[in-house]
């Protein structure tokens, strides 16, 4: 259900009535949302009206995919509980069951995020057992909530998912260090779900460079190239965010398949080497590959410079060897002490209409064919009016008022990411079955 901006006053109310509002009665949620509209904020325009039931019907009939969210983080921690609804609760957790019903997400990538550590053989290892121990945590609180929430291993199952009545959790790994140097690894975590990989994150690894890095292997390595095509092959989406730019068009030769960002932002807009150009984004359209728009507010829109904060987290890493090689214990206390850091220092944040404005421009530059929506929720994504999972219907709202269409809707919300997916996969299941005849 798309959330409605209501006073601050009307909040609490308006998350309890939102919550009876399933997808099984469009006519009655359509009815219902009128009338809250009318008691708790008065009565809108015919105009208003008119507008805010069509976003929510179109809402509604869309399959919604978040392409990437860093949930995951917190599965360790013994005080989150996925079946419990987080909102307004400090520390701010921005992904539960409840808040997905809430805004009408259907489905999304939960990340396995690995921060990147040092390259030798005892860091892969740490970083491979990590990641393993996260693919595990992921398989776990899904299946404690085996009644609500079920993995999603193909491009098909969502929607099968999501039709019985259950949010689909799809996997994908942030950053390929855990890799290692074993290709093997890449088949390892296929098994366990992941259906892309993010090639790098704010560091250089051994496949390829960052866009926060200093230049050292020109683009994608050796190893990486062999790591593209072993994702190839067993049918994994290739994930260019975060990579640098060469490492990008690089990317874009090598794989045999179109590949995906899944949480970037659009250059000319916000000038971060963690977005896109305008000719990354027209190559980005010529491989059939996809952006999904993050809303992380300082890749939407220039945050004005806050020293105080900037000190407060720098210290905070120092303490925190830079948050490498930590028990599960420290790993919980800093990100606690991270989280309460963001709230004694709050960054202006962007808003859904600077997030739509990025998506105007993508549509523009690169088709309607060519954008998706990847929070980065958790993983500091927010912004005024989507500032969690039971506020993702404020995008499709600004996109209605915009002029799109249910058809174009759709695409940005799920079917675009799911071509892509579609076509690794048919990909995939031809090269087996070349080797096999063979």
């Amino acid at each position: 259900m798309a959330m409605l901006p209501l006073s601050d006053s009307l909040h609490k109310n308006r998350f309890k009535l939102l919550s009876i509002m399933t997808k099984t009665n469009l006519q009655l949620t359509a009815c219902l949302l009128t009338i809250i509209i009318n008691v708790l904020a008065g009565k809108p325009s015919g105009k208003e009206q008119n507008t805010l039931q069509k976003a929510a019907r179109i809402h509604h009939k869309a399959l919604t995919i978040d392409s990437h969210n860093d949930t995951p983080m917190w599965f360790a921690d013994s005080s989150y509980n996925f079946a419990s609804d987080h909102t307004g609760l400090k520390p701010t957790m921005r992904v539960d069951l409840p808040q997905m019903e809430k805004g009408g997400l259907d489905a999304a990538f939960f990340a396995v995020f690995t921060g990147q550590g040092t390259r030798n053989e005892d860091g892969n290892k740490a970083a491979y057992d990590e990641a393993i121990a996260t693919f595990n945590a992921i398989h776990k609180t899904v299946g404690e909530n085996s009644n609500l929430a079920e993995i999603a291993q193909n491009s098909h199952e969502a929607s099968r998912i999501v039709k019985s009545g259950k949010k689909a959790v799809f996997i994908g790994l942030e950053n390929g260090y855990p890799i290692g140097g074993d290709l093997n690894n890449i088949n390892t975590f296929y098994q366990l779900g992941a259906r892309y990989i993010t090639l790098c994150h704010t560091r250089n690894n051994d496949i390829c460079d960052s866009s926060t890095d200093s230049l050292e292997h020109n683009g994608i390595s050796g190893f990486g190239k062999q790591v593209i095509e072993r994702m190839n092959t067993l049918g994994i989406m290739v994930d260019v965010s975060h990579v640098s730019d060469k490492s990008f068009y690089d990317a874009i030769a090598l794989s045999k398949t179109p590949v995906i960002a899944s949480h970037s932002c659009a250059r000319a807009l916000c000038d971060n080497p963690r977005n896109m150009s305008d000719d990354m984004l027209r190559a980005l359209s010529q491989n059939g590959g996809v952006i999904q728009m993050c809303i992380l507010s300082s890749y939407v829109k220039t945050p004005p410079p806050m020293p105080e904060r900037d000190s407060a987290m720098k210290a905070l890493r120092i303490k925190y060897n830079n948050f490498k090689g930590l028990s599960d214990t420290d790993r919980a206390s800093a990100r606690r002490e991270w989280h309460a850091l963001e709230d004694l220092y709050p960054q202006p944040l962007a808003s859904v209409k600077d997030v739509v404005d990025h998506i105007d421009h993508i549509v523009k530059v690169a088709g309607i064919k060519h954008v998706g929506i990847g929070t980065d929720f958790d993983g500091g994504g927010a912004v005024i009016g989507c500032e969690n999972a039971g506020e993702m219907g404020n995008i499709t709202l600004e996109l209605v008022k915009r002029g799109y269409s249910a058809r174009q809707i759709k695409l940005i919300w799920s079917k675009n990411l799911l071509r892509v997916m579609k076509e690794t996969e048919r990909y995939a299941k031809h090269h087996h079955s070349a080797t096999k005849n063979i």
